[in-house]
């Protein structure tokens, strides 16, 4: 075993404890928050840390084993289900993404009618939609005999037939319709999603920072440096809605892009992926699963509060006051500007 292959080792396996217990934690919070559980999105965060937990315990270390061992860690069977989970999660993961950025778009820009529009049964019926969505593009490449072990990106995965079988061209087919309807839709439904949601928050800004303009203008003995830090702290909240939404779009980019752009191009017949970077964009994708508990729960208000809560009761300290802590659903309440701006 040399250097490169014990580094990605150990990278692997960070991520795995990483993705772990972080996802983990959120479901602690999901489990001890009555006011997290009362609120739609997070059925949407529960889906997503649930195939996180998965893909660590599952995907991760039989990756980790065959970059160790140099091949097929397991048997046949074992590697069928293992590809079927790997394709399984990875679109399911990337459609709860897509199913938060709706949600959140609802929330902005119908905050009056959110209640209505978002209830449990329609995020349930999304949540259906990634689950047989998912299903049925993890199941077929079992069922057509195209699962195995690649070494290319040391895991059991969906293998590309040779050039000149005849399953071939239907192999190249549904290889672009597994991304095409997983990543890039996914990307579209975000990048559309956030964009308007960062456009709303954007105008509402706007709106404030006329009226704020207004009244320091008619408060004529006001100090200079609180007019100063006012327009400051207008200009922060702002840039905080760009970098969120940056966030947001950025790392799905920058987990999935690699990999997907990866598989469509192995389907080209002279072109061969190195190894060590199919491993890389592997990792990439796995990465995703330790960023998302930070992204999209464990840094918002209910969820640190909760964790808190039971942080004191492990410590047997008085519960967290929650007086001046309220907030709103789940979704943060973007058109308020706390969460976004």
């Amino acid at each position: 075993m040399n250097l490169w292959e014990t580094l990605l080792e150990l990278i692997i396996a960070a991520i795995a404890v990483a993705s772990l217990l972080s996802n983990v934690l959120v479901l602690l919070c999901f489990a001890s928050s009555a006011e997290i559980r009362a609120q739609v999105p997070g059925v949407f965060v529960l889906n997503l840390s649930f195939c996180n937990i998965l893909a660590a315990t599952v995907t991760m270390p039989s990756t980790m084993l065959g970059v160790a061992r140099g091949g097929k860690p397991f048997g046949d069977l074992y590697c069928w289900i293992l590809s079927f989970a790997d394709t399984f999660l990875t679109t399911n993961t990337m459609l709860s993404m897509a199913a938060l950025s709706i949600d959140r778009w609802v929330a902005v820009v119908f905050p009056l009618t959110y209640s209505s529009k978002m209830r449990y049964t329609r995020a349930f019926a999304m949540l259906g939609y990634t689950w047989l969505h998912s299903l049925a593009f993890a199941l077929t490449p079992v069922l057509l005999s195209w699962a195995d072990y690649s070494p290319t990106y040391a895991s059991c995965t969906i293998v590309r037939p040779d050039h000149s079988h005849p399953a071939h061209i239907p192999f190249t087919v549904f290889t672009a319709l597994l991304h095409g309807a997983s990543f890039a839709l996914s990307l579209t439904v975000l990048c559309l999603a956030y964009l308007k949601v960062l456009q709303v928050a954007r105008f509402h800004c706007k709106r404030i920072d006329v009226v704020t303009v207004q009244t320091l203008l008619l408060l004529v003995d006001i100090h200079p440096s609180v007019k100063e830090r006012c327009l400051l702290e207008q200009k922060k909240r702002r840039q905080r809605a760009t970098k969120k939404i940056c966030v947001f779009i950025g790392s799905f980019v920058l987990c999935f892009s690699p990999y997907v752009i990866t598989r469509l191009t192995e389907l080209v017949p002279s072109v061969r992926i190195n190894r060590h970077w199919g491993t890389v964009s592997k990792c990439l994708v796995y990465s995703k699963a330790a960023m998302d508990p930070f992204v999209y729960s464990l840094l918002r208000q209910q969820y640190r509060k909760a964790l808190i809560g039971m942080t004191n009761r492990i410590l047997g300290r008085n519960a967290y006051s929650s007086s001046g802590h309220s907030s709103s659903s789940d979704t943060d309440n973007e058109c308020n500007l706390q969460h976004v701006g």
